[in-house]
């Protein structure tokens, strides 16, 4: 019950709702999260200075005395995602979510570009994917929005079941399944149960709808038994079909409905990547589902320009840059290499930082792109940087952070070449742009 009294709280400050005592939107409502080094019920005083109209917390000791500001519980956290759910429980509109080790947030940016041709569509900012982000994800639904697209993401087991318990999805998507996160999952088959947590609770309905690469046959297993699903893939088998249809360093899709096999599309994206391919026939598919018109489907496909440093292209005065560098592991690494040592181009130099959070595995899998590295002779030069990939011996420049190789970079600029940027975020490769 107390969740309802704290929801006629959020109610009362405009549905605003905020963690950053540093951030109060004037009126909100504050909660004192907690973390391994920080203690937000030692800012609620601050919040509710900064404009806060109520500060939630789970510590008496910080609470003064005659004063009504504070709402006490047993944990914040718990009673945030709580009043999330809550809350969407309230709003009975469609919420899709979807997860994945590889390409979730690219594809989820795609899924709300081709709603928002015909709907009001409010979807996860940024990478607010977590725990946190999640609850903050959902109470920034508001009356009017149509349909949801809520992105999930994980570093250990259970996380998912979590979260699509707070969430209740209508339906939802796994994007791919591979090799990230080892550190906490424990084994690339503690990564597919995981994942396939989004499955087991849309299983529990007769109702949810599953959006599935017919070409993945993990998937397909992992989606036994869950009893509406359209697939889509590179065969007619698939209820949605397409396929990359040029040379050109962006990706260009050839697509079809296999029960309209006459009807066919062509959508040149700005994509970079023919791991994209699937990304893009995904969000066809579920703008079909939801009756999206095809032509405008193709639209929002060919209008989307990715800037959150996932599969960009960049031309500077100097070169031409693909930047990937918002998250790395040994799937999405291999899968960049691979793409990028298809592209014709006269100079093509990698950049490539550490992959993070592997654990044990570590040095296998970075030995591992080495590997490949060394017998892939489409790419002629290669900077490493981390002190990963500097434990193994390698024929390539290795730096041991970001800052030695723009030191680097000033010293001996680099003209004339089409360079792929990619590593774990952790390793800041986003700051090389500029001198490039």
């Amino acid at each position: 019950m107390y969740i309802k009294s704290l929801y006629e709280y959020f109610r009362t400050c405009d549905y605003n709702v905020t963690t950053d005592s540093r951030n109060c939107p004037k009126g909100a409502l504050f909660f004192a999260l907690k973390g391994d080094n920080f203690d937000g019920n030692k800012y609620a005083a601050s919040a509710l200075e900064n404009g806060a109209a109520y500060a939630v917390v789970d510590n008496p000791e910080v609470i003064p005395s005659h004063t009504d500001r504070y709402i006490l519980v047993h944990d914040t956290l718990l009673a945030l995602q709580l009043m999330a759910n809550y809350h969407r429980q309230l709003l009975d509109i469609p919420l899709i979510a979807i997860t994945g080790t590889n390409g979730k947030t690219t594809t989820k940016e795609l899924i709300a570009a081709v709603l928002e041709k015909t709907y009001k569509v409010h979807y996860t900012k940024g990478n607010l994917n977590n725990h946190i982000g999640v609850p903050l994800t959902l109470l920034g639904l508001k009356a009017w929005h149509e349909i949801g697209v809520i992105e999930m993401g994980a570093n250990h087991p259970g996380e998912i079941k979590d979260l699509a318990r707070i969430v209740q999805p209508s339906c939802g998507i796994i994007t791919n399944v591979g090799k990230a996160h080892l550190e906490g999952f424990g084994s690339f088959e503690g990564v597919v149960s995981a994942k396939a947590e989004l499955y087991d609770y849309l299983r529990l309905s007769r109702d949810s709808t599953v959006f599935l690469n017919n070409d993945d046959k993990l998937l397909k297993d992992k989606a036994e038994g869950i009893n509406h699903r359209l697939t889509y893939g590179v065969t007619q088998e698939a209820d949605v079909c397409g396929k990359k249809s040029s040379d050109s360093i962006t990706l260009t899709v050839d697509w079809n409905e296999s029960k309209r096999p006459e009807n066919k599309y062509t959508v040149n994206t700005q994509l970079v990547g023919d791991y994209n391919l699937y990304n893009v026939l995904s969000a066809i598919t579920i703008g079909l589902y939801y009756k999206v018109p095809s032509q405008d489907i193709n639209q929002a496909l060919s209008e989307y320009s990715p800037s959150n440093n996932r599969s960009q292209l960049k031309s500077t005065a100097k070169n031409k840059l693909i930047i990937d560098a918002y998250n790395a592991n040994p799937t999405s690494m291999h899968a960049a290499l691979k793409n990028f040592s298809q592209i014709k181009a006269k100079h093509k130099l990698a950049i490539l930082g550490d992959m993070r959070e592997l654990g044990q595995d570590s040095d296998v899998e970075h030995q591992n792109v080495l590997n490949y590295l060394n017998s892939t002779p489409d790419i002629n030069q290669v900077y490493l940087v981390g002190q990963e990939f500097g434990k193994l011996d390698s024929k390539y420049n290795n730096f041991e952070d970001v800052d030695k190789l723009i030191e680097d970079l000033k010293a001996n600029p680099i003209e004339d070449h089409t360079i792929l940027i990619k590593g774990s975020n952790g390793i800041n490769l986003s700051k090389i742009v500029e001198f490039l």
